[in-house]
């Protein structure tokens, strides 16, 4: 650097001496780790480094000779700067060390691997089954009002039935509840008036129960509805024996037992032959040798008058079973409550690696 046209003042000079000895300093300067280069660039180019402190001392400097000075001082910050850029390149980029060549021979590191939860399973499954056989998927809200969840499905304000069903009512609002089946959403689609209506209905509901190793105050369901002109019983059964058989086994053998719900007539409740025992008795099918697995039954022509359908032209069935109870046969599992603990070492069975 030239300090030619400066005028010869003391403190001009002082300065002047102090950049040629940061130019050598810089120029011998060398880094040996990352940690030295960054070393450098805050000894130098920080925000209280030496270029900051030099170039405050322009303020010092006469108006007529800044010129001159500021050409020192670009100078200085240039090559402090390609100084600073060197050290970089030869560390690594950004001042860390290099890394080292990666060697692509070596075994990768196993990352662990999720799957859909257990209820997800066999949800999709069970809706893949009836898909197969032309209903559509329907869902509703689980916050509903009373029409929609009890009255329309033939279960008035002192109906016995509505004791079936301990309910979690909406404090604010007592006519709205959390729904206590996807029956629900049978009614709104029967509202809509659009048949034939082919549906299953999955979803979660709620209920107020003791929480065990057998019930819970939500768990999931898929509820299914059929209405068009000529629907028979023997159209359900043939639906729910495909069902039966997709579902756990070709072997399985079904049977129907007379039961009651308010919103269809007849009603039955069905079985089949344990497929674990084969029907032999063991303790999941309570040694009966039959295992529980839906209700079902005819829809009730009230329940489509409530819904302006004809029904002396349109008849129909419809057919409801538990998601949880089906995941525990399936997996043959004595407690319900594992679904919703979020246990990885349970959840983590459902998956071939983890």
């Amino acid at each position: 650097m030239r300090a030619a046209g400066f005028p010869y003042l003391r403190a001009m000079e002082e300065l002047l001496q102090k950049i040629r000895e940061y130019e050598a300093e810089i120029s011998s300067y060398t880094a040996t780790s990352a940690e030295s280069a960054e070393a450098f660039r805050i000894k130098y180019l920080g925000t209280k480094g030496l270029l900051k402190t030099v170039m405050g001392e322009m303020k010092t400097v006469p108006n007529e000779r800044k010129r001159e000075f500021g050409q020192v001082l670009n100078e200085f910050k240039q090559l402090t700067e390609k100084k600073y850029e060197e050290l970089k390149n030869i560390q690594g980029t950004n001042g860390h060390q290099a890394a080292p060549e990666m060697d692509f021979s070596l075994p990768g590191d196993l990352l662990p691997v999720g799957t859909r939860h257990p209820i997800s399973l066999i949800r999709n499954r069970i809706v893949s089954i009836f898909q197969r056989l032309g209903f559509a998927v329907a869902e509703g809200p689980e916050i509903e009002d009373d029409w929609h969840n009890f009255t329309a499905l033939n279960m008035l304000e002192n109906h016995p039935a509505r004791d079936m069903q301990d309910t979690f009512y909406i404090h604010q609002q007592p006519d709205w509840l959390l729904r206590t089946h996807t029956s629900n959403v049978q009614i709104r689609e029967l509202e809509k008036g659009h048949l034939p209506i082919r549906v299953i209905c999955p979803g979660r509901v709620y209920r107020n129960e003791t929480i065990s190793a057998r019930a819970h105050c939500f768990f999931h369901q898929v509820e299914g509805l059929y209405v068009d002109e000529n629907v028979s019983f023997a159209d359900l059964k043939q639906t729910l024996y495909f069902f039966a058989q997709e579902m756990y086994g070709k072997d399985v053998k079904p049977r129907f037992r007379p039961s009651y719900f308010p919103f269809t007539e007849p009603s039955a409740e069905m079985d089949i032959s344990c497929f674990i025992c084969g029907g032999k008795g063991c303790s999941v099918c309570k040694h009966t040798g039959w295992v529980e697995i839906l209700g079902c039954g005819m829809v009730h022509p009230k329940l489509l008058e409530n819904c302006g359908i004809d029904s002396s032209k349109y008849t129909g069935y419809a057919f409801g079973l538990g998601i949880e109870r089906s995941a525990m046969l399936k997996y043959q599992m004595n407690d319900l409550r594992l679904f919703s603990e979020n246990d990885l070492r349970f959840l983590k069975q459902f998956t071939a690696t983890y």
